[in-house]
């Protein structure tokens, strides 16, 4: 599989904050498949299903 590189920009409060961020995102896109990604935007995009995920999380 080919590898593509990108510059991104991340929000948040400390650089130790968007450097977690960063390493849960890799991790989520190195194990997951287009289509799954693709679905998890859709939910997220979503403010009920993302706020019903979030309980879920915690």
């Amino acid at each position: 599989m080919k590898k593509f590189e990108y510059d991104i920009t991340v929000q948040a409060n400390t650089q130790q904050e968007a450097d977690q961020k960063m390493k849960a995102l890799v991790t989520i896109l190195s194990k997951l498949s287009k289509d799954e990604l693709c679905k998890i935007a859709e939910v997220v995009s979503n403010p009920i299903q993302l706020a019903l995920i979030k309980t879920k999380l915690m």
